[in-house]
Parts: C-alpha cells; sequence; structure tokens
C-alpha cells in the first residue's frame, strides 16, 4: 500500500492546477445572473430542458453534468434539467445522430410542447464530427430535426455552454419582442 501512495506523489501530473484566468468566478456568476433574469422574464422563472444523448462519446455529457455541480449550481438560477420531453422547454441534444437513434428523438420532440426550441451541443451533434459519413449516423442532428440553435465545441466547456445559452436566451428575447 505504502508503494502505491509512493508512486502517486512522485507522478508529478497526478495534479492539474488551473490559473485564475481559466476559470473566472465573477463572469461565471454574471452571467448566470443574466440567464436568471432571462429565464424570469421567458419562462417565468424555470427553463425546463431535456438533454437527448443520439449517440455521443459522453464528454459533453460530462460538461453537461458539471453544470449541476456546486461551482455553476444552475438550478439555483432557474435552469432545471427533465426527465420528460412533456415537461421541457428546450431540447438539448448531444452526439452525431446515430440510426438507431432516430425514432426515439423524433419522438422526444414531438412530445415536448411548442414553442420548442431545439439546440445542439457539440460538434457532433451539428455535423456527425469524427463520424461524419459513417454507415452508423445520420450525420448531424438538422438532418432529422428543425435545430434552431448549435453551441459549438468538441466538448464545449460548462462556461461555453452558459454563454452561449444567454445568448440563445437573448436571441429568442428579440424574436418574442417583435412578435
Amino acid at each position: 500500500m505504502f508503494s502505491l501512495f509512493l508512486k502517486i506523489f512522485k507522478t508529478p501530473d497526478n495534479v492539474v492546477f488551473l490559473s485564475n484566468n481559466e476559470i473566472n468566478q465573477k463572469a461565471v456568476l454574471t452571467t448566470l445572473k443574466e440567464l436568471e433574469s432571462k429565464i424570469k422574464k421567458l419562462f417565468h422563472g424555470s427553463l425546463a430542458i431535456r438533454q437527448i444523448d443520439s449517440g455521443s462519446d459522453n464528454a459533453t455529457e460530462q460538461e453537461l453534468v458539471a453544470l449541476s455541480n456546486s461551482f455553476y449550481d444552475v438550478e439555483r438560477f432557474g435552469i432545471h434539467f427533465v426527465a420528460s420531453p412533456r415537461h421541457a422547454d428546450m431540447l438539448l441534444i448531444t452526439g452525431p445522430m446515430t440510426r438507431n437513434m432516430i425514432k426515439a428523438v423524433k419522438r422526444a420532440y414531438e412530445a415536448t410542447p411548442s414553442p420548442k426550441v431545439v439546440v445542439t451541443v457539440g460538434d457532433d451533434a451539428e455535423n456527425g464530427g469524427i463520424w461524419q459519413g459513417s454507415y452508423a449516423v445520420s450525420d448531424g442532428v438538422s438532418n432529422i430535426l428543425p435545430v434552431h440553435y448549435h453551441i459549438p465545441g468538441d466538448p464545449p466547456s460548462p462556461t461555453v455552454i452558459l454563454s452561449s445559452l444567454l445568448k440563445i436566451l437573448q436571441i429568442v428575447e428579440s424574436k418574442t419582442l417583435k412578435s
């Protein structure tokens, strides 16, 4: 047992230190506060998101899960991940559209009440990523469903996801004001 601890402590890359520039807490908090005000205005305080994995490698899902950790804690700002598309305001779809998920994703889309917002997250969802052209995938989600917005990255970090959600809600707000 002692030799295992000795090996861990001798290995130089077992701890990764982040500089203060990589994650700016004030910027994240500002983004979350702006998101909260948009969500209160547009969705009466609660944005319900149904996340669908259409065949990804789970990298993007890990970043989405990070939004619920104690650093971001998006629940307190009104963003809730729901289990049913019937309760969702927004669909977040990750991964390339695999052929065996097409029916399930279409059913989830149809079950989502209108007005529905469909957002693809990650480069795989946009165009199939490294699986593009494979027999197993139908490339991007937009080949199957109407996609309204895309959050780029492979995978996008939680801060990119949050700032992109803020931009999406700003666009949605401007469209509703024009109507």
